[in-house]
């Protein structure tokens, strides 16, 4: 079936983040791959990202659980900057993706109300997309099958025809299962590659 929606992950893709990089400070571990999996399944960061805890309980959380050597509010200070700003170029991909195809253009992100207003108001996010999806708004978040399901659905679009570009392999793998197309891609210029190989950009 032929793509009729292009879902970007934000963080990553087309936001720079400090992200992990950062947390590597805070945590003893310098493995990223090893961060992120410890990262997607704290029970902290799923309530935050979920909309279930104020900004100063999870930071309390994080401290206590990671056993940082850190304050919660010295460590909420780092990570409300993480979002550094969008990647140059990604304004630009995004508005050479070829919308007479019929295209819808979305995008589903793991964040927080700290985050997001970051996204929002000083990025410009709201202006890119026809459609977006932040897990703490929503409820639930990836790599989890019911984000995926939640966004099929409201989408209104079969899963086959989604195309969904992520960093993060665990969340590509996570749509792939939900029956979405996913792609890996770090950056704008990976996304690009990934769009042009797929017919989805202006000629």
């Amino acid at each position: 079936m032929a793509i009729e929606v292009v879902l970007f992950d934000l963080g990553g893709v087309l936001i720079e983040l400090g992200g992990m990089a950062d947390m590597a400070d805070f945590a003893d571990e310098s493995d990223e791959s090893e961060l992120w999996r410890r990262w997607l399944a704290c029970p902290w960061v799923r309530r935050f990202e979920r909309g279930l805890c104020d900004s100063q309980a999870f930071a309390e959380g994080m401290v206590e659980s990671w056993s940082m050597d850190t304050s919660a509010d010295e460590f909420l200070s780092a990570f409300s900057s993480w979002p550094r700003g969008l990647f140059p170029g990604a304004r630009e991909l995004i508005g050479s993706i070829d919308l007479d195809r019929g295209l819808e253009i979305a995008c589903f992100s793991n964040t927080n109300a700290l985050h997001a207003d970051h996204h929002v108001d000083r990025f410009g996010i709201g202006e890119l997309f026809q459609t977006r999806f932040f897990s703490h708004e929503m409820g639930v978040l990836k790599p989890d099958r019911e984000a995926f399901d939640f966004v099929v659905r409201a989408l209104g679009r079969p899963a086959e025809t989604i195309l969904f570009l992520d960093d993060n392999e665990i969340n590509v793998r996570g749509a792939r299962a939900a029956g979405l197309r996913a792609e890996r891609a770090s950056g704008p210029g990976e996304s690009r590659a990934i769009l042009a190989k797929n017919g989805l950009l202006r000629t």
